[in-house]
């Protein structure tokens, strides 16, 4: 059984939904505290060439909370500036008519909590890139909250029946080794290959949201660019 644990990150690089597609039960890890100015509630698109930043608008974001303790700011004309941005900056995007549509159902969805806004994100896109996966809100399953860090995790997999832990190699240094070993779990990291493609115009923009991959790849493409990864074992 193999299992990832990561926090909602909104529409996310490809980086993200290889760990997701690569693991049995993706774990949304939504019952830590939010960070300012990561890449919970935002992430780039391309625009005029160069990368932009499009955010989800919230309502009592704060370091001191948990990502699902803060709200959504679903106001019509907050959506509709998002959505014209998107518009804007993809609309000559040859797979623009394709998914489009997906990212209106995606900022009109009216969840009013960040990490349940995120999480019905994933589901979105998981369907159109078939990624069948389990999904599960860490806030849902039964364990000690005190639990911090790589011992709350670890709760975590003990919980799902863990046989392999996967995370992004940029989290080699949150976890040990020998504590994953004593506890039978396999310790994993996927890091993305160079992946790159026909932009519009100007110098690449790399690792930019999943929209941006979408919606200048067919969605087979896109598939199969979820398998370009190299695996690290410990």
């Amino acid at each position: 059984m193999r299992v990832g644990v990561m926090q909602p990150y909104f529409l996310p690089y490809i980086g993200y939904w290889q760990l997701m597609a690569a693991v049995d039960k993706y774990v949304i890890y939504d019952d830590v505290n939010f960070i300012n100015r990561g890449w919970i509630n935002r992430n780039r698109i391309l625009l005029e060439g160069e990368s932009h930043f499009i955010n989800i608008p919230m309502i009592g974001a704060s370091q001191n909370k948990l990502i699902n303790e803060i709200g959504v700011n679903n106001e019509e004309k907050l959506i509709e500036k998002n959505l014209r941005m998107v518009e804007y900056a993809y609309k000559k995007a040859p797979y623009f008519t394709k998914v489009y549509p997906l990212v209106k159902k995606i900022l009109e969805c009216k969840k009013e909590i960040l990490s349940q806004y995120i999480a019905e994100s994933f589901y979105i896109i998981a369907e159109y890139l078939s990624i069948e996966t389990e999904f599960i809100l860490s806030s849902q399953l039964d364990k000690d909250r005190s639990l911090k860090g790589q011992d709350k995790v670890l709760a975590i997999c003990r919980i799902l029946g863990a046989t392999e832990y996967y995370n992004a190699i940029g989290g080699q240094g949150l976890y040990s080794d020998e504590d994953f070993e004593k506890s039978n779990l396999k310790l994993c990291f996927l890091k993305t290959d160079d992946i790159t493609y026909p932009q519009l115009g100007g110098t690449y923009q790399s690792n930019l949201s999943i929209l941006d991959v979408m919606m200048f790849n067919s969605q087979e493409k896109v598939k199969e660019m979820l398998h370009s990864y190299t695996l690290i074992t410990q």
